[in-house]
């Protein structure tokens, strides 16, 4: 297996010791993703940006959560479920949601359960939604803007969920209360 090194502030190619920085200052600490992708400064960048570019959607937390998580979980990424359950926990979104992110279970809330669908669907099928699957997103209360939203979404994902495949990156202390399999998805 090839190692992929997690790099600190110090050992970190010089186009990536910013972001890491930065990680440090608002979290308290560097996450292991952020020290594995700093192998790659690009990918840093690209990553830290689009989240940071998704994060201005219309869309609440919550419904962020949904379309990652949902991403997660059917990119089979242990380490992002456990980062995001955490996430989702600190920004208040309801548990019965977060659970049903992470058992691959339907969301109580017919609206968020549709975007659930829909973020499933777009995975699953490469971005070939069916008409009738952009429409019952609009008809839950959705409009054509969340649609294309969730693509950014989706892309937000493959960046974070590859790496971690590729690289086998450690889940952080700060995550690892909230660790999770397939099996956990797949069980429910």
């Amino acid at each position: 297996m090839t190692d992929f090194p997690t790099h600190t502030i110090d050992t970190a190619p010089a186009a990536a010791k910013a972001t890491l920085e930065g990680a440090q200052k608002s979290l308290g600490f560097v996450p292991n993703l952020y020290a594995t992708m700093a192998e790659a400064p690009a990918l840093l960048e690209g990553y830290t940006a689009l989240a940071g570019i998704f994060g201005k959607t219309d869309l609440s937390e919550t419904e962020r959560q949904i379309i990652l998580m949902t991403n997660n979980r059917l990119n089979g990424c242990s380490y992002c479920m456990a980062a995001h359950t955490t996430i989702a926990q600190g920004a208040g979104v309801p548990a019965d949601v977060i659970e049903a992110l992470r058992t691959n279970t339907p969301i109580a809330d017919a609206k968020l359960e549709a975007l659930r669908q829909f973020s499933i669907v777009v995975n699953e099928s490469r971005g070939w939604p069916s008409d009738a699957e952009i429409e019952a997103l609009i008809a839950a209360g959705y409009s054509t803007q969340t649609a294309l939203e969730v693509v950014l979404g989706t892309a937000v994902k493959v960046l974070s969920n590859y790496t971690n495949h590729i690289a086998s990156t450690d889940l952080d202390a700060a995550f690892a209360p909230n660790a999770w399999t397939e099996a956990q998805a797949t069980a429910a």
